[in-house]
């Protein structure tokens, strides 16, 4: 069933671009990323043809996410994501979102780019329909590199409400991880916080616990701050 797109995807294949996507995510012997295989397709690309392919089943997006090609996961996570917004009723959401769920426990979500394209789009949003962030605390306390990525990075759906409570109960449980794509996460939806939701909250945060942050983390999530701010707080680690 999965057949026409991965035809779709593999027409578009760059052998050039297909290296240098090797190396950008870090597919060596011991990188994050180890063993990940590239067709070379760019996202834009990749977007044309999930648009092309809208209103597929699940078993072909189960199929797609099975595939060893990061290009045929990749679009399998927009083929799920435009699903899942269109899908009416929260029995048709929920099959879409247990899909996703299957996927990132399988570790077939299993670098920065698929995590990023997914974790706030399905598996936030349902959680804010839900007004449940419950489940993104048990992800980040997984140590799986992949999972706790997506639950920091879920927790962007409810910011972009103005909710930080899902952000202030995650990234506590993350701050002590020194990986480079957690650090960065966490920073990076700290720094959401502050512009999105609430700047004199972020301040109290970083205040208390700037000492116990990594270098990655802090830097991220100071960015938008006064130039003062973040040397006082850069001095307090």
């Amino acid at each position: 069933m999965s057949g026409p797109v991965i035809a779709a995807v593999d027409e578009l294949a760059d052998p050039v671009r297909a290296a240098g996507s090797a190396r950008f995510f870090k597919t060596g012997p011991g990188d994050y990323g180890e063993g990940d295989v590239f067709v070379g397709v760019t996202v834009p690309q990749l977007r044309k043809v999930a648009k092309r392919f809208r209103g597929t089943e699940p078993e072909t997006v189960r199929e797609l996410l099975a595939s060893p090609i990061h290009e045929h996961r990749l679009v399998a996570l927009f083929l799920l994501r435009a699903e899942f917004d269109r899908a009416v009723g929260d029995a048709a959401r929920a099959a879409w979102v247990d899909l996703y769920r299957d996927a990132l426990f399988a570790g077939r979500v299993d670098n920065w780019d698929l995590v990023d394209a997914s974790a706030d789009p399905i598996l936030g949003e349902w959680l804010v329909a839900r007004g449940d962030h419950g489940p993104l605390v048990d992800l980040a306390a997984e140590e799986d590199l992949w999972r706790r990525r997506a639950a920091i990075v879920a927790t962007f759906a409810f910011l972009k409400r103005g909710d930080p409570d899902a952000t202030l109960a995650v990234v506590p449980l993350v701050l002590d991880d020194r990986r480079d794509l957690i650090q960065k996460a966490s920073g990076w939806m700290l720094r959401e916080l502050g512009k999105r939701v609430d700047r004199a909250l972020l301040m109290r945060f970083l205040n208390g616990r700037a000492p116990e942050m990594g270098r990655t983390a802090l830097s991220y999530a100071i960015e938008h701050l006064d130039p003062e701010d973040r040397a006082r707080l850069r001095a307090l680690r």
